[in-house]
């Protein structure tokens, strides 16, 4: 639990000490010691907030300091903090503050301030959560392979995927080229976040597929998976019931269990609805003890 307490706080370091330069995804997740696929999703699940907004509070939330505690410029504050232009600024300033920045600079101007986060230790996990550990081969996945617009706004963008995808009638050709025997491999409609370029306001390949050995068409894609070792958590098939296991396998299991999320994409197994019930493959490896 401390260690994975002190990797999720070095990664905050990192962010706090680029608020005034380029920020890269990919160097906070390496601080977190995590694959940088799955470091926009942990952060949103266990702090609530998207990490592009962490980052956006943060930089208005200095920026208001600045203009109460100095005399810079408003565009010399705009360009500090990452802002093309001073229009931009204001706007963002205007959103999160709800007045001008020029306005800021009164005696008494009502402003909000977001402290820098720090993770600590929480007393949870008084409800269990229902996993077990596969050892899979390889296996491919063969699907449509769509391109979404960023990681923030998957909430979005993924249910209107499977919307359009149950329309086109995908689902049912799926289904009809599964493999029976997957030799453990996941089973159902799959749904894989994989691929695309990972960053702030970058695109994502979300994958709807299933396990086959079908040839390929014009229509269907593949996508491979190395042999590897997954946390399977059983998820009860009700609204809502993924999101929250990916919730509590961040906020909870992760921090505690002696693995660590390896570089392969992770799976949400859509099961045949007499089952009653989901799966959530986490790929994961043993963490490394320390000597």
């Amino acid at each position: 639990m401390s260690d994975w307490i002190h990797r999720m706080n070095a990664a905050i370091d990192y962010i706090e000490s680029h608020l005034t330069e380029e920020l890269s995804y990919v160097e906070a997740a390496r601080a977190a010691c995590c694959p940088v696929q799955h470091f926009q999703r942990m952060f949103a699940f266990v702090t609530d907030v998207p990490l592009s907004e962490y980052i956006r509070r943060r930089r208005l939330t200095l920026a208001a300091f600045e203009l109460q505690g100095s005399s810079a410029k408003v565009v010399d504050v705009a360009l500090k903090y990452g802002y093309e232009s001073p229009e931009a600024f204001a706007r963002a300033f205007q959103q999160l503050h709800g007045m001008t920045p020029t306005s800021a600079r009164g005696i008494g101007a009502p402003l909000k301030a977001y402290p820098k986060l720090a993770f600590q230790f929480v007393l949870k996990g008084a409800a269990e959560m229902d996993y077990r550990i596969e050892q899979t081969q390889a296996f491919r996945i063969v699907g449509e392979k769509l391109e979404m617009l960023n990681m923030e706004r998957a909430f979005e963008e993924v249910p209107a995927a499977w919307a359009r995808a149950a329309e086109r009638g995908l689902f049912e050709k799926l289904w009809e080229i599964r493999t029976r025997e997957t030799s453990r491999a996941p089973r159902g409609i799959l749904g894989v976040l994989a691929g695309g370029e990972w960053g702030q306001g970058r695109t994502f390949d979300y994958w709807l597929g299933i396990v086959s050995d079908a040839p390929l068409t014009d229509e269907l894609n593949e996508l491979r998976f190395p042999e590897t070792l997954w946390a399977v958590f059983d998820v009860p098939g009700e609204p809502n019931g993924l999101q929250e296991a990916w919730k509590r396998m961040y906020a909870e299991w992760l921090p505690s269990a002696p693995y660590e999320l390896a570089n392969v994409p992770a799976i949400e197994c859509y099961l045949p609805p007499e089952e009653n019930r989901n799966e959530l493959w986490i790929p994961v490896e043993r963490r490394t003890q320390k000597s």
